[in-house]
């Protein structure tokens, strides 16, 4: 199908996306379209090398998740469905408090919107943490574009919209649950089940912990989960499922908030959420099996990673 040229070049998601008609479904027959594909292209290879360069993968996948987090899948209309809008660059949202210190992230993109504007910005945050991902010696995760952009900040999701105590349905990391529940496990769930994941889903999404570490200042938390934290790997899984945990701090270091620190060492960290994995018989089985075989959890860590980068979103296409 190529471009129909009795309509526009560009039509919108929802109204607000800047897709190109021919490039829709990978089909590629325009200038146009030719050349918007070159921007996403271009502005991929040049996100792998900022971030390669400055280190800083774990935010980028961070700022991401939490843009694409709020997704209900309860809710039909957008952007009240949440998803991956990039509604987290406005107020209230990106002051939320379990957004804190992702204004850093929003900053390190903002040049990268300005040279490729034809990149949406919804699109340039889920790039930025594929190619985190990637560029950290993880899987390739597969992509598609053609998000919405959030205008403002009337697109923010409620602190309390997702039947959660504040962060519009974020997890959190310890009891008390916002969301009501008695126990971790059970959070989990409620949090996951209501953007469309199921257990195994969840336990492969949780591998993103290998990358990178808790700040006090940030989160209340503190310390890295893996000896390797700017490495994408399966250690998140191995380091769980080996050590044993205590509660208490990482050593020499003061937390915040309640979590657990290898035995042994005291170098490493777990959030109770963590832990949960290990106490939950459906989640434990993929637990092990991401232990023990690091090419199956690249396998499903991708397919889940790519679901949650199109969370909220419609008619995506492959560049």
């Amino acid at each position: 199908i190529l471009a129909q040229a009795s309509k526009p070049a560009f039509v919108g998601q929802e109204g607000a996306a800047r897709v190109p008609y021919s490039v829709r479904g990978s089909v590629r027959g325009s200038p146009a379209a030719m050349a918007h594909i070159a921007e996403y292209v271009a502005c991929k290879k040049e996100l792998m090398e900022f971030i390669d360069k400055n280190n800083c993968a774990p935010i980028m996948v961070r700022v991401a998740w939490h843009d694409s987090g709020n997704y209900d899948k309860r809710i039909a209309e957008w952007p009240a469905r949440g998803g991956a809008n990039a509604s987290i660059r406005f107020d209230p949202e990106i002051n939320f408090g379990a957004n804190a210190g992702l204004t850093k992230a929003v900053a390190f993109l903002k040049p990268f919107k300005a040279k490729f504007p034809a990149v949406s910005w919804a699109d340039l945050i889920q790039m930025g943490s594929a190619c985190a991902i990637e560029v950290t010696g993880g899987p390739a995760i597969p992509m598609k574009y053609g998000r919405a952009d959030a205008q403002d900040g009337s697109a923010c999701p409620g602190e309390t919209s997702r039947g959660t105590a504040g962060n519009a349905g974020l997890p959190d990391a310890k009891p008390p649950f916002g969301c009501g529940a008695s126990d971790p496990a059970t959070h989990l769930r409620t949090i996951f089940y209501r953007m469309g994941f199921d257990d195994q889903e969840i336990v492969a999404l949780s591998g993103a912990h290998a990358l990178g570490r808790c700040h006090a200042d940030a989160s209340g938390f503190v310390g890295k989960w893996t000896p390797t934290p700017t490495t994408f790997n399966n250690l998140y899984f191995v380091v769980l499922k080996n050590h044993a945990w205590e509660e208490g701090c990482v050593k020499g270091e003061t937390c915040k908030n309640h979590q657990y620190r290898d035995v042994e060492e005291q170098q490493l960290m777990m959030l109770p959420t963590d832990i949960a994995l290990t106490k939950d018989k459906s989640f434990m089985k993929w637990v092990d099996k991401y232990a023990g075989d690091q090419q199956a959890f690249f396998v499903d860590f991708s397919k889940a990673f790519s679901k949650l980068l199109e969370n909220g979103t419609k008619d995506l296409y492959t560049v």
